[in-house]
């Protein structure tokens, strides 16, 4: 009896020895602020392309296209990608008025995987003057897309 106790408990080790062990979960990719900060600088480089491009709504594709979006210069606010749009359309008709833009001193906080705060400059060079001023912008990752959620700009 005990011999064959023992041939049952070797057979049981031999079953479990040529089992493959469980697999172990993929590890998740470590969280990286360059990558975070490339991401959302590259979202400001198209916008700046589009602009000098005569495109506002280029420029826009840089803004989450909903009524969340929070957009304030001076004392005004305005909510949703749509009035956005038509803000920058009426303030800005045609390429004259748009003139060349370039964003300076650039501050990209990273606050998480999924969100960064932009801190900097804007200036505008137009043929018969060159406006500037600073603005803030908090941007979210959409899916694959950075895009700004807010913005407040002040001249």
């Amino acid at each position: 009896m005990r011999l064959a106790a023992a041939f049952a408990c070797l057979g049981a080790l031999l079953v479990l020895a040529s089992c493959e062990p469980p697999a172990l979960e993929e590890p998740v990719p470590e969280f990286d602020p360059q990558t975070v900060a490339a991401a959302v600088l590259a979202v400001l480089d198209m916008q700046v392309e589009a602009w000098n491009d005569g495109d506002i709504d280029g420029f826009m594709a840089g803004y989450l296209r909903s009524d969340e979006l929070r957009f304030t210069s001076g004392s005004e606010v305005q909510y949703g990608w749509r009035q956005t749009r038509q803000r920058y359309h009426e303030r800005y008709p045609d390429r004259a008025a748009m003139g060349t833009l370039a964003f300076e001193n650039l501050d990209v906080r990273v606050l998480s995987e999924h969100a960064a705060l932009v801190f900097g400059r804007f200036r505008l060079t137009r043929e018969s003057d060159e406006p500037t001023g600073l603005f803030t912008l908090l941007l979210e990752q959409h899916g694959e897309q950075w895009l700004i959620v807010a913005d407040h700009t002040s001249q």
